[in-house]
């Protein structure tokens, strides 16, 4: 890793512990490694990111249902879909210090100690293990969910006799899934527990090429919500004998990530693996009848994967901006240019001086109209420029300022963060005009 992008994935850690966005988990014990917790901003950001695309991928669209399942499923759910057998990595140890790493994901020498003897890969298998039942000797064994998936494939038939959905039509999910990864790290980038954003869509087999198509698309226009450049993103075909034991064709979204190029997203076409798995396994029918031919199939699918963690992730990096001569005036201006609608805050409202009693009701009166429809955020900290600064860092677009101009004529200041241009607005306009923004 060059020193200019680790010095950028170090000043993103930072920013994220200094400001709220996201902390070490478990930290007053000592933390817990790779192990993280969303702050108050943090969880405002993940979940605009979520909404958004719920939105985008759902709630517009006539073609798209959504579930909310259990994180814990029968263990039949996971061997009828081969993850006991085949959710599996490389795993090596170093002869030394009994390091274990990913075999895939190390060179020539042991990254802890420098040794350069491992011991022969065997398969470690991902899922994490999780009693049923009062007693160890009760109950039974089952799996916290290596992939938020296989539910909308154990709820095909239950949506199918609950809605009017036809194919070609999608079921989507978020929610948290479980890997026992054997080498995490890199901040958010990699944990054992980490939030999805997927959907199912169900096609007929000659149509599965078509749709693999539009939905790559989909995906990069996602990433321009994100307020992604696409110039870091790179799509990899993945070949024979490395796709997952489901897929028959997948491409991989990497982002140029300060550690390197390394996956973000992922588009699968599943075939029928899933649904006839289950079908077999569970001995219900898990074909789709036309409603209009009566012809009878079982759907094939695509499958658009989004990481929510590396979505937070990308977006951070690539809204992290520093501007200004740091030899000219001490310090650069931190500004996260993140998306308007990304934006953990929408709009602070702060008076010009805080020991002005009728600045801060006017400013207060303004504040609370804005929160209604808004989320907003009220500062009277430090002098008018450590406050547009402090704003500027956690992303918040526009800053609006009461001063004595406001008592006389109803406008306020409003200051746009990625420009820092200000101008005067009628106290009566700023809903409309931060509306607009959404749109």
């Amino acid at each position: 890793m060059a020193k200019e992008e680790q010095d950028l994935l170090e000043k993103v850690v930072s920013l994220c512990k200094r400001r709220g966005f996201v902390f070490p988990g478990s930290e007053i014990y000592g933390g817990l490694a790779n192990s993280w917790d969303y702050g108050p901003l943090g969880v405002e950001l993940k979940n605009n990111i979520q909404q958004l695309w719920w939105k985008k991928f759902v709630q517009s669209r006539d073609d798209m249902v959504g579930i909310d399942a259990a994180v814990i499923m029968s263990p039949k759910v996971w061997e009828a879909s081969e993850h006991i057998k085949s959710f599996t990595d490389p795993l090596v140890e170093c002869k030394k210090c009994h390091q274990r790493f990913r075999e895939d994901q190390i060179g020539k020498d042991c990254p802890s100690c420098g040794n350069k003897e491992f011991s022969e890969a065997k398969q470690f298998n991902l899922m994490f293990p999780v009693h049923l039942g009062s007693t160890e000797d009760s109950g039974v064994t089952s799996y916290l969910r290596g992939e938020i998936a296989q539910a909308m494939f154990v709820n095909f038939k239950n949506i199918l006799d609950s809605t009017r959905v036809r194919v070609p039509f999608g079921i989507a999910s978020q929610g948290k899934a479980f890997r026992n990864e054997i080498t995490p790290g890199n901040f958010i980038f990699r944990t054992r527990e980490f939030n999805l954003m997927e959907f199912e869509y169900f096609v007929r087999e000659e149509d599965w090429e078509k749709w693999f198509e539009y939905w790559r698309k989909e995906m990069l226009n996602w990433l321009k919500d994100l307020g992604i450049d696409l110039k870091h993103v790179h799509e990899v075909e993945i070949p024979d004998g490395e796709r997952a034991h489901y897929s028959k064709r997948t491409i991989d979204f990497e982002y140029d990530y300060p550690f390197g190029q390394k996956e973000l997203y992922g588009l699968a076409y599943r075939t029928t693996f899933d649904l006839d798995n289950h079908m077999r396994s569970s001995g219900e029918d898990l074909n789709y009848v036309d409603p209009e031919s009566g012809e009878k199939f079982v759907p094939h699918v695509i499958e658009p994967t989004f990481g929510i963690d590396r979505s937070v992730l990308v977006a951070l990096l690539d809204a992290y901006h520093e501007e200004g001569d740091p030899a000219k005036d001490g310090a650069s201006r931190i500004v996260l240019k993140l998306p308007f609608k990304l934006a953990p805050y929408k709009v602070a409202v702060f008076p010009l001086l805080k020991n002005k009693p009728e600045l801060v009701k006017k400013a207060q009166e303004i504040y609370k109209n804005l929160k209604q429809d808004f989320n907003a955020v009220w500062d009277d900290r430090g002098n008018i420029g450590k406050r547009y600064y402090a704003q500027d860092e956690i992303g918040t677009p526009y800053c609006v300022t009461v001063d004595f101009d406001t008592l006389e004529n109803d406008t306020v200041t409003i200051r746009d963060r990625d420009t820092a241009k200000q101008e005067r607005i009628g106290i009566k306009d700023l809903p409309s005009f931060l509306r607009d923004k959404l749109s």
